[in-house]
């Protein structure tokens, strides 16, 4: 049976959302809700507008017009100060996992408290040493990323974002790159750790059906519109002549 979508108050919300640049007319009207706890899979051909989306979801880009909404309210009458505390909220995973080389694994998990200034070392240390247990990397601390395999170091990427305890983790493309095992894999344990930690899960993928097995809803984009939102048994009975077109092309 398919999760239901609660009827809460969304997290983030945008109305009827529009953004160009110059000529080219990349968001044309969006409107999305997106709920705390969890997995939004957001999947569209390439060029649609899916990663200018995931800007404006962490503030990253403001639209030409309409509004993003978090928690109700409007991200655009944030002063500064609040969105940086806005900010704070997210993480994000990169789909090459973003790993330096020259790094250990402690410290590239480590990163975002050090670069930011955040504890003192000793509680840098611990904190990390507690995630590393959390997600079955303990063993890997002085390790480099060259002696890891491709599914290790998505998890030390995903206990990269984690470190900060955000509330909202993005993932732009996350098994890019990998076998269907492995793909599976990646897609199990984002839903395992959220489970666990909480968080609240957006997800651009191209991997349809896979990723649909651990999505609560999905959005379909199409030339920068919203064709699609709802959870995942609706999208595969949809009618709609894009969505059908775009679903049976990915999975046949």
């Amino acid at each position: 049976m398919s999760p239901q979508i609660p009827t809460q108050n969304p997290l983030i919300q945008f109305v009827d959302v529009h953004k160009s640049f110059e000529e080219n007319k990349v968001l044309r009207g969006v409107d999305l809700k997106i709920y705390e706890g969890e997995i939004t899979v957001i999947i569209g051909k390439s060029g649609c507008g899916k990663s200018v989306l995931l800007k404006h979801i962490i503030g990253l880009m403001e639209q030409d017009s309409g509004q993003i909404l978090f928690q109700g309210k409007d991200i655009a009458t944030l002063s500064s100060n609040e969105k940086k505390a806005f900010r704070r909220n997210f993480s994000y995973m990169f789909q090459d996992n973003a790993l330096f080389d020259s790094l250990t694994i402690a410290e590239n998990i480590a990163l975002p408290l050090t670069e930011k200034g955040l504890f003192s070392k000793k509680e840098r240390e611990h904190r990390v040493t507690e995630m590393m247990v959390k997600l079955e990397l303990d063993q890997t601390a002085e390790l480099f990323p060259a002696e890891l395999s491709g599914g290790m170091k998505k998890r030390v990427a995903l206990a990269r974002a984690l470190i900060t305890e955000p509330d909202i983790i993005l993932f732009d493309e996350p098994t890019t790159g990998l076998d269907p095992i492995r793909k599976n894999k990646v897609h199990q344990m984002i839903d395992n750790y959220r489970k666990i930690f909480g968080f609240t899960g957006i997800i651009v993928s191209h991997e349809i059906p896979d990723v649909f097995e651990i999505a609560q809803k999905v959005i379909m984009l199409d030339l920068g519109k919203v064709h699609f939102e709802g959870k995942v048994a609706d999208i595969i009975e949809s009618k709609n002549d894009i969505v059908r077109a775009f679903l049976q092309g990915h999975t046949k």
